[in-house]
């Protein structure tokens, strides 16, 4: 089994900054595409990054320019460096891994979510 722990939401202001961090443990062999998705009340969720195990990076263009993923394949974890944040970034953000794990069995995961808050 493998699990997820998100970290770093809260509540900031408009233009202000947060890092948001998820960390995996378990059962793992090696980890591919890792990410971050959000979910705003009354709305779907939706893909903010992603990022290959090999460092290639995906964005949605509504955080383009301002929010930055990056990983630590050591530590098993991947990291949202989110600047100049705006009311529209409130939501619940959820952390994805897709996990080999040690009996070379691929599944998908996800954290159990952190609340970022802008305020305006």
């Amino acid at each position: 089994q493998v699990q997820l722990v998100e970290s770093g939401g809260g509540l900031v202001q408009a233009g202000e900054s947060l890092r948001l961090s998820c960390a995996a443990s378990g059962s793992i062999f090696s980890i591919e595409t890792m990410g971050w998705y959000r979910q705003a009340p009354g709305k779907q969720r939706e893909l903010v990054a992603d990022i290959s195990s090999g460092g290639s990076t995906n964005y949605a263009d509504s955080v383009k320019g301002r929010f930055t993923i990056s990983r630590s394949n050591a530590k098993n974890t991947v990291y949202l460096q989110m600047n100049s944040l705006k009311p529209e970034d409130t939501a619940i953000y959820y952390c994805n891994a897709d996990v080999w794990d040690k009996g070379l069995t691929r599944r998908n995961y996800w954290g159990q979510g952190t609340q970022v808050t802008v305020s305006s």
